[in-house]
C-alpha cells in the first residue's frame, strides 16, 4: 500500500497562479486511502478521553462521522448559516475577502462535555477558531484537533496556539 501523501492530487495553479491544491477526492475515491486516511487520524486520538465529534461542513462530515461511528461518539454537525433547523448559535470568522458564517444546534454540545474536532484541512485556522469559539459558547472543552492535511505556510496553528492540534499530512508551502 502507498504512503496516504501518495493518494493526494496536486493540482498546480489552482485556484489561482502559484498556488497548489490539495485534493482529497482522490483520497475519498479509493477504498485503501480512504481506510488509511481515517484509520490514521482516528489514531491520532486513541488515547483521548472525549466525548463528541464535532466537524464542520462538508469534508469534517466525511472524516468525522466515521471515526465517531468506530468510537461509539455522538456526531455535531458544523453548518454555514442558514441550513440548521432548529435552534443555533453563531459565530462570524473573516475570510480572505470578507466573512462567513457557522452555526451549530444550540443543544449540541452539554456544558461539561470534551470534543474532538475533526476537518479535513487546516490553512488559515479562522473557520476552525469560530468553531472552538461555539463550542466554548456553549460550556464544552475542545481537547484535541485533528486534520486530515496542513498547509504549514498559511500558519493556521497560530490562531489555535492553545488547543492540542495534529495533521496526518503536512505541506511547507500554501
Amino acid at each position: 500500500m502507498k504512503n496516504l501523501e501518495e493518494y493526494v492530487r496536486s493540482i498546480p495553479n489552482f485556484p489561482e497562479e502559484g498556488i497548489i491544491f490539495r485534493d482529497i477526492t482522490s483520497v475519498l475515491q479509493d477504498k485503501d486511502s480512504l481506510k488509511l486516511a481515517i484509520d490514521q487520524m482516528q489514531d491520532t486520538i486513541k488515547d483521548i478521553d472525549f466525548d463528541i465529534v464535532v466537524g464542520p461542513e462538508s469534508r469534517g462530515f466525511i472524516f468525522g462521522v466515521p471515526i465517531a461511528y468506530n468510537l461509539n461518539k455522538g456526531f455535531v454537525p458544523v453548518r454555514k448559516k442558514g441550513k440548521l433547523p432548529c435552534e443555533t448559535v453563531e459565530m462570524e470568522y473573516d475570510l480572505e475577502y470578507g466573512s462567513a458564517v457557522v452555526e451549530m444546534h444550540k443543544d449540541s454540545i452539554k456544558p461539561g462535555q470534551k470534543v474532538v474536532i475533526i476537518d479535513d484541512l487546516i490553512a488559515t485556522g479562522g473557520t476552525i477558531e469560530a468553531i472552538v469559539k461555539l463550542i466554548k459558547q456553549l460550556g464544552g472543552e475542545v481537547v484535541k484537533i485533528v486534520f486530515l492535511m496542513e498547509l504549514e505556510g498559511l500558519n493556521g496553528r497560530d490562531k489555535l496556539k492553545d488547543y492540542d492540534i495534529e495533521a496526518v499530512i503536512k505541506y511547507e508551502g500554501k
